[in-house]
């Protein structure tokens, strides 16, 4: 039997938690069904120092095991947390990303689903390894973890005995892998039936959203930021765009990638792109119109650097989102 340990981390989502909670419990409930022993024993962890629960406290009819318990688990699961602040959330999980990297050292499989990837990066642990997490928080997880090989696009990740899974739904295409790897394939297809996940899910891209925020004490980045976004329509280069910000050129790429994370013409590129996605959305504008209002005079081009941002074409884009 696989011991399966829950972490209910401080700020944790209570919907990743409930869902991880109902995938497992369902394949137990089909070892069950068929006369089988369940695979997946199920402890819930918390930080005892927290004092939110006791040791006779029954969650989901699970009794609850304080992080400074001994016992070893096979595989950890990191729910999403939520939290706008990060590093506060980090801190107030200190104890339980030590607790993590104890599990890890004693050969336990660590797996983080949506944000749990800080937590489980902040044990030091993904650093040169392979990770994703929820796509509109990838900017702010490689800022924090440069070191971490961040795969924003993918849905899951597994590097070793570490595992990671992009946002929302994409946690049931972990649980579908992690289940496949220790029930099997059939256990699977039957899981994914019953949740009715699409199996052959593997980018995230064309769920993200492209936001910046220009509340930061850089003034000159803040108004090349808002030369680019009311001037991406027009097809000229960057540098018009920001010629008239009173620094020098090699200055204003250099605060603009140290505020924002990206350089200029990356920014350029995400607001284009992120104005194209829109009318596609929304509108039923030609896609000629569509290349040339994004600010972008070559089709091919446009298509190239589109399917390499979202993950699909221009046109799958739209069949897919399409507000009718």
């Amino acid at each position: 039997m696989i011991k399966l340990g829950l972490l209910l981390s401080n700020h944790y989502r209570l919907l990743s938690v409930a869902a991880i909670l109902d995938v497992f419990e369902t394949v137990n409930k089909f070892y069950a069904a068929d006369g089988e022993s369940a695979p997946f024993s199920i402890s819930l962890f918390y930080d005892e120092g927290e004092n939110r629960y006791t040791r006779d406290t029954v969650f989901n009819n699970h009794q609850l095991i304080p992080i400074t318990d001994e016992s070893v688990q096979d595989l950890i699961l990191i729910p999403s947390f939520v939290g706008e602040d990060i590093s506060e959330a980090l801190k107030d999980n200190g104890r339980a990303i030590k607790w993590l990297s104890q599990q890890f050292a004693a050969s336990a499989e660590l797996a983080s689903f949506c944000t749990g990837a800080f937590l489980l990066a902040a044990t030091g642990l993904l650093a040169g390894k392979l990770a994703t997490t929820h796509v509109d928080a990838c900017p702010a997880f490689a800022a924090a973890f440069p070191d971490v090989n961040l795969q924003s696009e993918k849905t899951v990740t597994q590097d070793g005995r570490l595992y990671t899974s992009g946002g929302a739904t994409s946690s049931f295409h972990l649980m579908l892998h992690l289940i496949q790897l220790h029930c099997g394939r059939e256990v699977t297809v039957r899981v994914a039936k019953v949740f009715a996940i699409d199996m052959d899910r593997h980018n995230q891209s064309y769920f993200s959203t492209f936001q910046i925020s220009q509340k930061h004490n850089d003034d000159l980045v803040a108004m090349a930021q808002r030369k680019i976004e009311t001037a991406y329509h027009n097809t000229g280069t960057i540098e018009e765009m920001i010629k008239d910000i009173p620094a020098s050129r090699r200055n204003i790429l250099r605060r603009f990638k140290m505020v924002t994370g990206i350089t200029p013409i990356e920014y350029l590129q995400q607001t284009r792109i992120a104005a194209a996605k829109k009318m596609l959305e929304q509108t039923s504008e030609q896609m000629a119109e569509v290349i040339f209002k994004s600010g972008y005079n070559d089709p091919k081009a446009f298509r190239k650097v589109f399917r390499k941002a979202v993950g699909m074409t221009p046109s799958e884009y739209r069949e897919k989102f399409y507000i009718m």
